[in-house]
This record gives structure tokens, sequence and C-alpha cells, in this order.
């Protein structure tokens, strides 16, 4: 006998079917008892009334694994309004041993540090695992809406020979007696196959060695990452962006729409034109000194603030960052040097997404590293390509941790990654 899971139950009534998943409650009446069994796409209600059954429904501890045959009965209070009557259960492993922590409940009551050590089950608990499938549901957004756009996914190395941004902290490694390290980002080599497709992304791993111990840095998360070639200036690359974001949410909406509703939330519009304001502009309406040179996160909480109180969006573009503050590849602004042709998204009142236009010359790159002191050996294989001729470019990329916590209103990005890396977690 097939399988059925929870969620199809419901098409079932007066038939027999085969559930498999795991003990998820179990209330032991005295005439009566009820067994709950999750699987991947909820819970199903059996009822047993049979001594025997009950009898083995009795030894049968939570998170047991086990195969349950009964009757599709209707039920208005049950989950999906069925449940299984006159069943069978037989146990597919050894009696589990039950978690520091009740699944059961409505929420998880362990202490955050307790779940990320018992991560391969808190994530089993409906909260934490719509959270992973908001975030599937997201990438799977990105790459339908860039691929209709004719972006080619593209998979870089994530072992290189230095840094992308000088001076930053990377994690070295030893490669067959060389120095080496993890990437932090793909943006050389996104930047390197715009000559080769035009238009390309990437969805992988990214490492930052920076010793951040907040609730919004990890020390590995999932980078977003698209680069388009043949663009006038960074406002291409903004367009792009916001029509990649609309994807994403209508994705979340059609694929995790249960996950949604079980989280109770209420998915953001993405404006047709997200409102915009220069560097300078932000630090005005922030209350921030003329003279500082990035924003703090206060100033990020007050601009979402006003975005939404002035333009009703949970959206605001900030752009022409100061040079001094961007990576030696960002492209000026032709009419103010000072400041850049680089932009922040913010969501709700938190930095999303870096992105902006970058140099494209040969000899801009040569420029921009002998302004900065940097040498031009460590990044000679990126800067040659650019002899060779390369279009006007740019690109962006979204923290995917960072923006289903967000979505989901979670305090901790880390209550929204499966086993996160940080400053002091490489377990599990």
């Amino acid at each position: 006998m097939q399988r059925i899971l929870s969620a199809h139950l419901s098409t079932r009534t007066g038939t027999t079917v085969r559930i498999a998943g795991w003990v998820h409650r179990r209330r032991l009446l005295k005439s009566v008892a009820f067994l709950i069994v999750r699987d991947a796409t909820g819970l199903t209600q059996v009822v047993v009334t049979d001594p025997d059954v009950r009898a083995a429904v009795t030894a049968l501890p939570e998170e047991t694994v086990v195969e349950v045959v009964g009757t599709v009965t209707a039920n208005g209070t049950a989950p999906a309004g069925v449940e299984l009557t006159h069943p069978t259960v037989r146990p597919l492993g050894p009696p589990a041993v039950p978690p520091p922590f009740d699944l059961y409940r409505p929420t998880l009551t362990a202490t955050l540090p307790t779940q990320l050590d018992h991560a391969p089950v808190a994530l089993r608990h409906p909260t934490r695992a719509a959270a992973l499938r908001i975030a599937a549901a997201a990438v799977a957004g990105f790459r339908a809406t860039l691929d209709a756009r004719d972006f080619v996914e593209v998979h870089t190395p994530k072992v290189v020979a230095t840094s992308t941004e000088s001076g930053a902290n990377v994690f070295a490694l030893d490669w067959f007696g060389r120095p080496a390290y993890l990437a932090q980002s793909p943006q050389f080599y996104k930047q390197l196959m715009v000559g080769v497709f035009e238009r390309v992304y990437e969805v992988g791993p990214v490492f930052r060695a920076e010793p951040h111990d907040t609730v919004r840095h990890l020390a590995q998360y999932t980078s977003l990452d698209v680069e388009l070639g043949f663009v006038e200036d960074h406002r291409d690359v903004m367009a792009v962006l916001r029509d990649t974001l609309a994807g994403m949410l209508t994705e979340v909406a059609r694929r995790a729409g249960g996950a949604v509703a079980a989280l109770g939330l209420t998915l953001p519009d993405v404006p047709v034109e997200i409102p915009a304001v220069h560097f300078t502009e932000a630090l005005r309406i922030a209350g921030a000194p003329a003279d500082e040179p990035d924003l703090a996160p206060a100033h990020e909480r007050a601009l979402g603030e006003w975005a939404r109180a002035t333009h009703g969006s949970d959206f605001l573009f900030v752009t022409g960052y100061p040079m001094a503050k961007r990576p030696f590849y960002t492209h000026p602004d032709p009419a103010r040097p000072a400041y850049s042709n680089g932009f922040d998204l913010l969501f709700r009142g938190l930095e999303l997404v870096t992105g902006g236009q970058r140099l494209h010359r040969h000899a801009d790159y040569l420029a921009a590293l002998a302004a900065r002191g940097e040498p031009v050996e460590p990044y000679a294989g990126y800067v040659d390509a650019f002899r060779h001729g390369m279009p006007p470019h740019g690109g962006f990329a979204i923290g995917l941790e960072r923006f289903v916590a967000r979505l989901v209103g979670a305090a901790n990005v880390r209550e929204v990654t499966a086993f996160p890396r940080d400053l002091h977690r490489l377990t599990p």
C-alpha cells in the first residue's frame, strides 16, 4: 500500500491508507487514545480504541518513527478535517529518546542556544521548519525570476588565493603548501563571468571572519549574487533587484503559503518603484552628522520608519555611499566623484542588499588600486581580464538568512539558519 502524506488525506475519506511519520504527541485517555503523527506536510490524528493497539501506542515515546494503517474518517475538529480510525500501528525503528524540549507545543520554550545545540531535532518543530521552507521558496523565486530574464546560473570557487576586499578578515587554510582563503564573496568571479554570459547569478555560501557577535551576523551565510552587463549605471541594477525581490516574495506566497500562514505573516508588497534617497539626504533624515561616513544600525532603523511613514514602503534604497566606504572596484558617481554609483537596500530598517555599478576599464582598476596604496599583483588574475574588453556592469548580493529573518520577524538570524556558524559555534 502506497504511503499517503497528511496533506492529501482529505481527499481519501472512507478509504484505508498507510501513513508514516514521527509520534508528535500521545493523549492517553481512559477509553480511547489519540496519536498525533507528524510528517513533512503536517499532522494526522489517529484514534485508538483497540486495547492491544493502545498498549503499543503507550510504549512509543514522542519522536519515535511509526507506520499507521487505518480508515480515513471525517472529523471537523481534527487536522485537515479527517482522522484515522481502526488503526494498526507499527514502529519503524526503536523507541526514540525524547529531545530536551516538547516539539508538540505551539512554540519552542527552550532557549536559542539549547535549540542550536540540538538543531537536528529542534528543526523538526513546525515554526523552525516553516522558516526554512520560506527560505527554500525565496531561493526558488530568485532563480525563476532571473532565469526568465536570461541570466545564467554559475558556480564559482569557494577557495581563493586572495581576499575580495583588502584589509578584511578571512579564513586562511593550507592549499597543498600554499596559502589560500575561504571566499568572502563570488564578486571577482561573477564579474568575470559577465564577460562570458553578460548576465549571471549564483546561490552559494560565503565566509566572513569578522569577529561580529551580533544578532544579524554569521561567519558563513548563503549569498544570492547577481551581476549584469551593459548597464547605464547603478539604477539599472536597482531595477533588476526590485523585480528579483518581487519574484522571490511571489514564490514564497505560492510555494510556502502554509508556512507563511503557520507563522501568521503578512508578506510585504514591493513597490513598482522603491523609494530612493542619496546618502547625504539619508544622514539628514536619520539625524546623523553630515560628515558621518556610514549608516549605523540606529540610522537604518530611523530610515526604515521614515520610508514606512512617508512612502508606505518596507523597502528603501540609499544611494551614493562615499567612495571611501566602498570596495576599490566600485564605480564613482561621475558628477560627484567622492560618492559612488553604489547603493544599499534597507528592508524594514535593516541593510539587506549591497550593490552598485563596477569599474570596467583596466586603467581605472590600476588607478583605483594605486589610490588606495594596494599592489596589483594579488589581484592580477582578476584585473587582467579587464584588458580584454568588459562592458559597463554592476550587481548586488542578498543575504538569504538576513532576508528570511526580517521577513518572519525573527530577533536573531540564527533562528532561521539550520546549522549556524558564528564566532562561537562550529557544531552541530
